[in-house]
């Protein structure tokens, strides 16, 4: 991609996140707090929740990061419950735009570098043609990023006791399969951008289980918006021109798919975990949900990745190709500050503005991996995309629009 139409590109990005800035002092949060303030309130209470990633916000009913996340948060960018903050702010503080600028800015900065990272490492190729296959380790060392910036930040914002710490358990392998099955689609062959497009359609298995288990209904725009995605997704796998690149694998449409299953079986899972905190009468800090949660993503990778000898492999490949070795270190970090700036978005705002931001930023991740890595798209590819991002738009407009009647 030629230099000017980076900076066009990135310059773009900066005008978005400029706007919502500007749109956080109208937020329905941001009018109805503040005024009820008591002069004596020095700072914010800190939120209780939980999410896909538990760093983003579950909508009723289903899951979104990350990331990334995203997931992502994803990290990744993510479906967290909506958590019970009010936004304070002291005397002379930051104003709601700076703040909104910093979230943001670190949310788009931290997961636009992450995914681009996380591209080149399964796109990346040794001196003797081998390529990096070790899914479960790279877990392990984004996992251990986040355990380590969780358990600084758990200590500075005090630990809370009496956590039940089983569902986080179960909530935590569930989640790290989920990024695991993404990793392992990028490693057989998925391209990034399709990718990512099939992540944010993961309201798909939510609505089916809903639907056999739960006998729940959902509205016709509903139906549309998923099947905008899922459509637009799968005419970009078939979209690209020839000679464009590798074709998507059956085995990574295979892992995808199972991503998006367990995307939705976590969702289940931190339900359950919300319920179970609040029976134990606890309200653990986000750091308290970012370490405990990827401790036990750290544990179960460790496992599986030992079990299947990529703790070895993966080792060995890393010391032999240094220059991987520093991408996956960045990724990792990556991860870890794009999460906390998440947690710093959804305490001072409104779970409407972090989802605004979440869905966006899935978007320019996949303009900047078929900008900026190569992808060649036909006109079907194109009009794939625009489909896909049409539903991802849709539903972020049906928050926004259920948001505004609620108050």
């Amino acid at each position: 991609m030629p230099q000017h139409s980076r900076h066009i590109f990135f310059a773009f990005v900066l005008c978005l996140v400029l706007s919502l800035t500007s749109a956080a002092t109208t937020s329905p949060r941001s009018a109805a707090s503040v005024p009820t303030l008591k002069k004596t309130s020095k700072r914010s209470t800190k939120p209780a929740f939980g999410g896909k990633n538990l760093l983003t916000s579950i909508p009723k009913g289903g899951s979104t990061n990350a990331p990334p996340a995203e997931s992502q948060p994803t990290a990744a960018a993510v479906a967290p419950v909506e958590p019970t903050v009010t936004m304070t702010e002291a005397k002379g503080g930051l104003s709601d735009s700076v703040k909104l600028l910093i979230g943001a800015g670190g949310i788009y900065g931290a997961f636009l570098y992450y995914g681009s990272l996380q591209e080149d490492v399964f796109r990346y190729t040794s001196a003797d043609g081998i390529a990096f296959k070790q899914a479960w380790f790279l877990q392990v060392l984004e996992a251990l990023a986040n355990v380590l910036i969780g358990f600084i930040g758990m200590q500075l914002s005090g630990p809370t006791k009496g956590i039940p710490l089983t569902m986080f358990g179960i909530s935590g392998a569930a989640q790290v399969s989920a990024k695991a099955c993404t990793s392992l689609s990028l490693a057989n062959g998925l391209s990034f951008p399709v990718a990512t497009l099939a992540k944010s359609g993961k309201m798909a298995p939510v609505m089916a289980g809903s639907l056999l288990l739960g006998g729940a209904t959902y509205t016709v725009r509903e139906y549309l918006q998923v099947a905008a995605i899922i459509g637009g997704t799968a005419i970009v796998s078939m979209g690209k021109k020839k000679g464009g690149g590798a074709e998507n694998s059956v085995m990574g449409v295979a892992f995808i798919v199972a991503s998006l299953v367990l995307d939705g079986v976590t969702a289940g899972f931190q339900k359950r975990l919300k319920a179970e905190t609040a029976k134990a009468g606890v309200k653990p800090k986000p750091y308290d949900f970012m370490f405990w949660t990827n401790l036990f993503m750290f544990i179960t990778a460790a496992l599986v990745a030992g079990g299947m000898g990529e703790m070895t492999t993966g080792v060995e490949y890393c010391t032999q190709n240094p220059e991987i070795m520093s991408k996956i270190v960045k990724f990792s970090l990556c991860s870890a500050i794009g999460q906390s700036f998440i947690f710093y978005t959804i305490a001072n705002f409104d779970p409407l503005i972090l989802a605004t931001v979440t869905t966006t930023r899935k978007v320019f991740s996949v303009l900047l991996s078929i900008f900026l890595k190569g992808h060649s798209l036909s006109g079907t590819g194109w009009a794939g995309i625009a489909l896909a991002c049409s539903g991802i738009i849709a539903e972020m407009q049906a928050k926004r629009a259920g948001k505004a009647k609620a108050h």
